[in-house]
Order: C-alpha cells, then sequence, then structure tokens
C-alpha cells in the first residue's frame, strides 16, 4: 500500500511539473510573439545587433545550419542598414572552441568590416550574453538575432533585466533529429531561465566596459 502511494504521489508531482513546463513555455512564446520579425523591410532600425553564438560545426563534423542562417540573417539587417554594428556573443571556453571569433571572422567574409563588429567573449549561456549587452557594451535597445525557439527565451530574459528588444528570427531548418532534439532541450532551458531570473543567477563573468563602433 504505502509502494502505491508513493508511486501516486510522484505520477502527480511529475504530471504537475509536466504542466508548468509546457504553462512555461508557451508564456515565453506568447510574451515575445509581438516582438519577432522576419520580414527585414519590416524590421525597426537600431544601432546594434546581438548575435547569439553556436557552434559552426556538429559534433560529427556536418555543418550546424543554425549557425549559418544566423550570420546570413545579420548580414542581411546590416546590408539593409537596419543596424550600425554587431555585437557577437558565444563560448570561448578553450583554446580550440572560440564561437565569437568564429562569428567575426565569417562575418568579415561576407562584406562587414571588422571595425563594426564587437566580439564578447564570455557568452557562455543566453543568459551571460544579455546581461552582459548592458552591463559592458551598454546596449539596453537592440535587436537579439537567433532562431525563433532561441529569441523567445532571450526576449523573456531581456525583459526581465529591462531591457528594450526585439527579435530577428534567423531560417530554421525544422523535421530534422538535430532540430527535434534542440526543441526538446528548449523546453528545459526555458524552465532554467525562469528560475535563473528569479534567483538572480548572474554571469560567470563581467571584465571591463567595451565600446561599441557605429558606422
Amino acid at each position: 500500500m504505502k509502494a502505491i502511494k508513493f508511486i501516486i504521489k510522484i505520477s502527480i508531482l511529475l504530471g504537475l511539473l509536466y504542466l508548468w513546463v509546457n504553462y512555461n513555455n508557451d508564456k515565453m512564446a506568447k510574451e515575445a510573439s509581438s516582438l519577432l520579425y522576419s520580414d527585414i523591410s519590416k524590421v525597426p532600425a537600431k544601432n546594434v545587433a546581438l548575435v547569439l553564438g553556436t557552434t559552426k560545426f556538429l559534433k560529427g563534423g556536418g555543418r550546424n545550419y543554425f549557425y549559418k542562417y544566423r550570420i546570413d540573417a545579420t548580414v542581411a539587417l546590416f546590408n539593409a542598414k537596419k543596424i550600425r554594428a554587431i555585437v557577437v556573443s558565444g563560448d570561448n571556453g578553450s583554446k580550440n572552441y572560440d564561437e565569437p571569433t568564429t562569428m567575426h571572422d565569417d562575418l568579415v567574409a561576407r562584406g562587414i568590416p571588422s571595425r563594426y563588429i564587437t566580439i564578447d567573449y564570455a557568452g557562455f549561456r543566453t543568459l551571460d550574453s544579455i546581461i552582459r549587452a548592458e552591463a559592458i557594451f551598454d546596449l539596453k535597445d537592440y535587436i537579439i538575432v537567433s532562431q525563433q525557439f532561441h529569441l523567445e527565451r532571450a526576449i523573456y530574459l531581456a525583459h526581465a533585466k529591462g531591457q528594450k528588444v526585439i527579435g530577428f528570427i534567423a531560417k530554421d531548418f525544422k523535421n530534422t533529429i538535430w532540430a527535434k532534439r534542440m526543441e526538446h532541450r528548449e523546453l528545459l532551458a526555458r524552465a532554467k531561465a525562469f528560475f535563473d531570473v528569479h534567483l538572480g543567477v548572474e554571469p560567470r563573468f563581467y571584465g571591463d566596459k567595451v565600446k561599441v563602433n557605429y558606422r
């Protein structure tokens, strides 16, 4: 009998957790919906775009299209004169892994002058990138570039910090094993984002102020 009661309690707790995770997911999506743009002609112009990092290549060596499409979206914004400068923020956790420098180099290769690209080497998590955007680079009103699922969480974090942001949606590639895996991971990431905000979690590093150069 005790074992049955225990199983019932665990089942109820798991059920409540499942409902809350999905509620939290939907809430972030709804809050961001009016601030997301996919048509470049309709994106309000801002001074800076914050490009959120990811790896250029998958573990098996294949191309990461999440990365490619973020670069494409950033180039489109710059060429359309919707932004005057770019901050690339990503993980630079080891000598052989450097997301932001890779993004910088690929943007330069696409014709964007290096002087208008500022590197954030300590964007280890989305939370770090968002908080450091203001704390280090003085960004308070800017465009975030990533895929929609990622932008919804990033906008939630930015609003929690009192920042005024919008999101430009980089092309997604759905209906793949990798994309499905990312969707499931995002549910947990959004749950963690909720607790990070309410527990006042800070970035791993801060550092000195960095001036962003505008064209």
